[in-house]
């Protein structure tokens, strides 16, 4: 499994004012911070969508986009929700406030701002962030809690559901000959094709999880799983090629190490999804749903390419 490898946190800070900007990123990066700013919210937004940082501080008032908009905007985001955001304001009105708490604003602090007050609140919020939130490190999707969660949740109303098991073939070779910093890159490409492979469901949003290393999970309906899955495949090996030197490109594989040490050649990534849902037959357990899916997952990465396996069984 890869980790996130950044030794300092990373901070986004968004204002208009240049003189406030560079003196937060001035005794922030003097912290220990890893820090990047932004002019409005427009920036802002970007900024984190490229590159998620740890915390987001941001102006209330900014041209083009204000601190509320952008907030609002990560909240609907499944790889961003969960980021902690602290909303600056000259203001300080309860309504403000009030409507900050309502989004889910982590903290409100008054301008004109007390540096060492905004250090110890970034601190004191990305300690309970470690400690308290469900989210892979690396893609920031929910984890393990979150998955089982969903599936007993859906299992105990008796709703349509399918879950799918995403695995990324040939991951150990790539990671070996590419690095860890390539193969993050590719399980945060995937991350983003599932959360836009899920947007373009109808009906109620998909969920997605990240099990951990290039194992993720979809929960989804039955009637959408099969598009789903799809899409899936065909975004992700859209973006392999992208991946690799243009040597690899042209030769269609690499030369890495197997399980044994052994040096051979190794297929280009794909993708394998195993799909279990209850359209057929009923769905009783987590256990049950984690054995299914992972049996169909392995059965699907038994042949070369990516391909999706859907659990066709009455009984």
């Amino acid at each position: 499994m890869n980790d996130a490898r950044a030794v300092h946190p990373k901070i986004l800070l968004a204002d208009d004012e240049p003189d406030l900007l560079a003196l937060m990123q001035e005794t922030l990066e003097r912290q220990g911070f890893e820090v990047a700013t932004a002019a409005d919210g427009v920036e802002a937004l970007a900024a984190i969508r490229q590159n998620p940082p740890d915390i987001a501080v941001l102006d209330l008032i900014m041209p083009r986009c204000d601190g509320f908009t952008v907030c609002r905007e990560l909240r609907r985001d499944p790889l961003l929700a969960h980021l902690p955001v602290i909303i600056l304001s000259a203001s300080g009105s309860r309504d403000s406030k009030v409507e900050g708490l309502d989004l889910g604003i982590d903290d409100f602090i008054t301008k004109s701002v007390d540096i060492r007050e905004l250090l110890a609140r970034i601190r004191m919020i990305l300690k309970r962030t470690r400690q308290g939130l469900d989210a892979n490190p690396l893609t920031r999707l929910p984890g393990n809690l979150s998955i089982e969660s969903r599936i007993e949740e859906a299992i105990a109303a008796g709703r349509p559901l399918a879950v799918l098991y995403v695995d990324i073939d040939q991951f150990k070779s790539y990671n070996d000959a590419y690095g860890y910093e390539a193969g993050d890159r590719v399980i945060r490409r995937l991350a983003q094709i599932l959360v836009q492979a899920t947007r373009q469901s109808p009906g109620p949003p998909d969920f997605v999880g990240h099990i951990g290393g290039d194992d993720f999970i979809v929960i989804t309906e039955p009637a959408r799983m099969e598009a789903a899955a799809r899409r899936i495949i065909a975004e992700f090996d859209a973006a392999v090629p992208s991946f690799y030197k243009e040597e690899d490109r042209a030769r269609g594989r690499i030369v890495s190490t197997d399980r044994q040490g052994a040096i051979r050649e190794f297929p280009l990534l794909s993708v394998s999804i195993g799909i279990c849902h209850n359209a057929l037959k009923r769905l009783d357990s987590l256990a049950q749903v984690s054995q299914l899916g992972t049996e169909l997952k392995k059965a699907a990465k038994a042949t070369a390419g990516s391909k999706y396996l859907l659990d066709r069984r009455k009984d």
